[in-house]
């Protein structure tokens, strides 16, 4: 008997109040409302954002996320049912849910200039649909979707613009990291660096989205790729995705951008932070030449100021920020997995663990321990 229509019973990992081990619960969700698609979620990725929720920091607006909430948002799946008005999704669809939409309507989406998009970025942000509220209950209780996704769920309702289809023959348990941190770091190289070939490159922080960011500076043709980290462990692993020199800020007994500086005598043309700390942003940014450097932000920390001189910029200097990486979501995700199958993107270098739900909480002990670099939670068949 077929599901569409009914409520579906499952098991989600709930996180029902901050800092304390996520529980697996037998959960309802219910069928999709109009505009919206109910997923059968495949494999998920285990993120620094679902971290940052579980800690309380505050999201892009300056609010403390509620709970209790499914956390989960990089993520691949297969489409169970859809609500009225869906056109662009059927059953049995392999898609990708998107915690940055493309409605391709508003003023956000009809400009080349961003990949941000208006339609229901305030409800997103809160963890809810666009009607304001969620379908995943448990305990008669109604649990928040992180970034209105909640992908650690084995079923999960979305929004059908924050969705793309992509082709059947791709390995679910490895382009659902195509879905944030990947090509976060990747997009931040080539669509908001826009790095050129034959320059310097510096990355700041080696997880899953600064070894993405090597990746994207090698892609676009850098000469030399410094991978900046404290992590001795993370090198070799730089090395794979293309970096060619290696700076760990503890084995010198000065300012790491003064390092980079005389390194490449007078700094270097890119610097990506990918590591969240203002004070990694400000050596970022310190360690691009004068006159045409070029300094992105990629990481998150929204209850600190990032302190600059007026001279650091007017010199020719540019500090710009990303959010993932630049792309248009709906169009480009499907592309970046077809890059991944022509063996034009690396992806399975990234996944250091496989976990089943029941095991969520170990991926955040790998994850605090930096004893991963990305986990992938799969789901039962």
């Amino acid at each position: 008997m077929g599901t569409e229509g009914k409520v579906i019973r499952c098991k989600a990992a709930v996180a029902w109040e901050a800092r304390k081990p996520l529980t697996i619960e037998e959960v309802e969700v219910a069928p999709p409302k109009a505009h919206e698609v109910r997923i059968k979620i495949v494999a998920t990725g285990v993120c620094h954002s679902d971290l940052a929720v579980l800690r309380e920091i505050k999201d892009l607006e300056g609010s403390i996320h509620a709970f209790p909430i499914v956390l989960g948002h990089e993520a691949s799946g297969v489409v169970e049912s859809v609500g009225p008005g869906v056109s662009k999704f059927s059953k049995g669809d392999i898609v990708i849910p998107l915690f940055v939409a493309q409605c391709g309507e508003c003023e956000c989406c009809l400009s080349p200039k961003t990949n941000m998009c208006k339609k229901n970025w305030t409800e997103t942000l809160k963890g809810v649909l666009s009607d304001g509220t969620t379908r995943i209950t448990c305990r008669g209780k109604q649990l928040y979707q992180l970034t209105a996704l909640g992908t650690f769920s084995e079923y999960t309702v979305v929004s059908d613009v924050a969705l793309t289809k992509i082709r059947e023959d791709a390995p679910l348990d490895k382009v659902c990291l195509l879905g944030c941190g990947i090509s976060t770091g990747y997009g931040a190289a080539i669509n908001a660096a826009k790095v050129e070939p034959g320059s310097t490159c510096a990355v700041f922080g080696l997880g899953g989205v600064g070894l993405a960011a090597v990746m994207g500076c090698k892609a676009a043709g850098a000469s030399r790729i410094f991978a900046v980290g404290h992590n001795k462990d993370k090198f070799q692993k730089a090395k794979l995705f293309g970096a060619t020199d290696f700076v760990n800020p503890k084995d010198h007994d000065k300012p790491v951008s003064q390092v980079l500086v005389e390194m490449t005598n007078g700094g270097v043309d890119f610097a990506l932070e990918c590591v969240g700390n203002v004070e990694v942003m400000r050596s970022a940014l310190d360690s691009c030449r004068t006159a045409w450097g070029t300094c992105v932000i990629v990481g998150y920390v929204p209850e600190q100021d990032m302190s600059v001189a007026p001279l650091s910029l007017l010199l020719g200097r540019t500090l710009k920020g990303t959010y993932f990486g630049g792309w248009k979501s709906v169009e480009s995700v499907p592309r970046l997995v077809d890059d991944y199958m022509n063996k034009k993107l690396m992806v399975d270098e990234f996944v250091t663990h496989n976990l089943p739900l029941e095991k969520i909480n170990e991926a955040f002990d790998l994850m605090t321990s930096r004893q991963s670099i990305r986990t992938v939670i799969k789901m039962a068949p």
